[in-house]
């Protein structure tokens, strides 16, 4: 298999339709084979729901689903440990995260040798109450770890399976998974 996609997300209902129906028009038009992982942290709207009729109207989805919330390590942790792909996508799943960088991001990981890439938000929807604090940790995270990205915090990343079979991520660790890959001896981060 291609690719594992995998998205943890807390009530995300109203995008779930739509963002699988994005994810299958890129990945067909590319051409791979691929599976999409929901991990539902312990949602209180219909998420659980509309991920168990995803799953029964296409065999490529998986859902797991948290009695609680346990935040989005945890859901990660769950779903590296569930995933066949050769590269693994992460995403969020509020339609921040574009599909489309997909393909970009694999050929990344298969045909330049990278073993983490991660995107970026160029054009963010937050407020600026959100901004300016994740501009700082990045700065910060890049000085202190060495390592150059963009948006450390972005929830798009593509990894080889390699690197998810090799960390584990708990508390709010999610946040640092470049530097943890660093840490675990992988070496290609971009």
């Amino acid at each position: 298999m291609d690719i594992s996609i995998v998205i943890p997300l807390f009530n995300e209902a109203e995008s779930l339709p739509e963002l699988h129906r994005w994810i299958n028009q890129v990945m067909r038009n590319h051409h791979f084979e691929y599976e999409t992982i929901f991990i539902d942290d312990g949602s209180t709207d219909d998420s659980w729901s509309i991920i168990e009729k995803l799953q029964k109207d296409d065999p490529r989805v998986r859902g797991i689903r948290f009695r609680r919330n346990y935040g989005k390590s945890a859901a990660l942790n769950v779903g590296f440990e569930h995933t066949q792909g050769d590269v693994v996508i992460t995403m969020d799943a509020d339609l921040q995260d574009s599909p489309e960088e997909i393909p970009e991001l694999y050929k990344l990981i298969k045909s330049e040798g990278y073993d983490l890439v991660s995107g970026w938000k160029k054009k963010r929807y937050d407020p600026i109450s959100k901004t300016i604090p994740t501009k700082l940790y990045n700065y910060v995270t890049s000085k202190m770890s060495g390592i150059q990205l963009h948006d450390m915090n972005c929830g798009l990343k593509a990894y080889t399976s390699d690197v998810v079979k090799n960390i584990e991520v708990y508390g709010e660790m999610h946040r640092y998974i470049p530097v943890i890959a660093k840490w675990a001896g992988f070496k290609k981060n971009r």
